[in-house]
């Protein structure tokens, strides 16, 4: 295991700063908690490709566990802290997991869990000070007080979600690598050719470890590599800034929401901090406005990558700062030997300047877990797949996003999908119809905006909509802003207009 020989070559390396707490972990001490962690895990009768849940916010316990789980032969599942204890239990049933494992900043969250039976009889464990109602992770790993030679079992792995077109959370779970081929190169290599990541790697993570970018770009492509991982509790603009300076940072990743901050801090504080060591800044998750691009590009210099990609890994796309420049708004070409391809409504390829579907061809075939209807409705008669966004290519091949998934809101970086916000609303009895849509919003992009037609009064009627929805919603899916109707736009086969709905606020171009 590659944590292994970087614990025998750097063992007093710094794997991970975590600057809110006040901590660091070597290489070697993660080396070693990682294998108790996994001797405890095997002690529970977790059998290979079992799996385990983590409610965790930002903190060693988090790498350790996810480390012991790969040693293990175990999939692991990271649970957003904004989930609500009806999603938590359906995530722990989907998933299987034979545990889950809290920390104290979850206790609320994770005490509801346990008073509304959300976690059935799965085994709760927390870690940290602990918490009401879970046993101690640290008194478990007391019984396992040495690392030891653990059995040969497959390569454990990460067990991600990702928001679905109902609502419900989709599982892709992936395959684990035999243990006779640990050491074999992975498919993508993008992040190691275009990013130059390696043991000099110091990589900032601004966001939660439990999205799947920061979680992959932490664990495997810098801590494996032997690189080390500066862990923010939460962004802070000024405070990212602070900590590329301290800690001599080298490569970061980012949504636009945070260029959006970071762009909105006084000149006096952008420009205070040494940044030179700074390389390689990537972004991802939702399309960045050219101009908020343009002017982190004239700050920090081109040093700004962009890929569009999804968990579902059908196809990715990268475009160098350079070349972004070359060509403002491209969100690049596919990589790795994949075709890209646009296509309509029924599959035939269009020529390069219209828009229509983006396909993939040449990636390994992916499958929702537990879900065969989406997993066909990815790909077409031909084997292509697409996440369902619409581009356009130029006579180069330089793709060009032009819409996002139908129905799909972008808000800092979160995907949202309206149809969960609008199930949750129509429970209400004043409710007779409701349309949930992403309005611009200066911060996040996209914000959820929630138009409703009372049935009968509308008096009052919003704060009874923002209460069920706090009981119902995680955070970043409750609408921020709501709107009363007389009727929602339909076409003449009654199926809703949501563009109408959303053109009313565009602003001109």
């Amino acid at each position: 295991m590659l944590l292994a020989r970087w614990a025998r070559e750097t063992p007093d390396k710094v794997a991970a700063h975590f600057p809110d707490l006040g901590t660091s972990i070597t290489f070697d001490a993660l080396d070693a908690r990682s294998n108790r962690a996994a001797q405890w895990l095997i002690s529970l009768g977790l059998q290979p490709g079992d799996g385990i849940a983590m409610l965790m916010d930002n903190r060693p316990e988090f790498l350790e566990l996810a480390f012991a789980c790969r040693r293990a032969g175990l999939y692991y599942t990271p649970l957003s802290v904004h989930l609500r204890p009806q999603e938590v239990a359906y995530m722990l049933t989907d998933a299987q997991a034979k545990a889950i494992l809290v920390s104290p900043a979850l206790a609320d969250l994770a005490t509801s869990l346990v008073r509304e039976g959300a976690t059935g009889d799965v085994p709760r464990f927390a870690v940290g000070d602990g918490v009401e109602g879970y046993r101690s992770y640290e008194e478990a790993l007391a019984v396992f007080p040495a690392p030891a030679r653990l059995p040969e079992r497959p390569i454990g792995r990460e067990f991600l979600y990702s928001s679905g077109t109902t609502g419900l959370p989709k599982g892709i779970k992936r395959p684990m690598v035999a243990w006779e081929n640990r050491t074999a190169p992975e498919w993508d290599m993008t992040w190691k050719a275009f990013y130059g990541f390696g043991p000099d790697t110091v990589y900032l993570s601004p966001a939660p470890l439990y999205h799947a970018a920061p979680h992959t770009f932490s664990i495997r492509r810098t801590i494996a590599e032997g690189g080390t991982v500066v862990v923010m509790a939460k962004f802070d603009p000024l405070g990212a800034l602070e900590l590329i300076e301290r800690y001599r940072v080298t490569h970061s990743q980012w949504v636009p929401t945070m260029f959006v901050r970071l762009l909105a801090l006084p000149e006096e504080d952008r420009r205070r901090f040494d940044l030179s060591s700074h390389r390689c800044a990537i972004h991802a998750a939702a399309p960045c406005p050219v101009g908020v691009k343009q002017r982190m590009m004239e700050w920090w210099g081109p040093i700004i990558w962009e890929y569009y990609a999804g968990s579902e890994s059908v196809g990715t796309t990268v475009v160098s700062p350079h070349d972004w420049l070359a060509r403002p708004g491209t969100v690049g070409r596919p990589v790795n030997g994949v075709k890209l391809h646009i296509c309509d409504d029924d599959g035939n390829e269009l020529p390069p300047g219209e828009v229509g579907r983006i396909c993939f061809e040449g990636a390994p075939r992916f499958a929702y877990h537990n879900a065969p209807d989406k997993t066909e409705a990815a790909y077409n008669a031909k084997g292509w797949a697409s996440l369902g966004d619409l581009g356009r290519v130029d006579e180069d091949g330089w793709l060009f996003l032009s819409d996002r998934r139908a129905d799909l809101i972008l808000s800092g970086g979160v995907n949202i999908y309206p149809a969960e916000i609008e199930a949750a609303l129509a429970k209400h009895p004043s409710v007779a119809e409701v349309a949930v849509v992403g309005i611009p919003n200066p911060d996040f992009g996209e914000q959820v905006h929630a138009v409703v037609v009372p049935r009968g009064r509308a008096i009052g009627l919003q704060a009874e909509l923002e209460a069920l929805c706090r009981e119902q919603l995680a955070g970043p899916k409750r609408p921020r802003s709501y709107e009363f109707a007389e009727e929602l736009p339909r076409s003449e086969a009654g199926k809703l207009l949501r563009r109408i709905l959303k053109e009313r606020y565009l602003s001109p171009t």
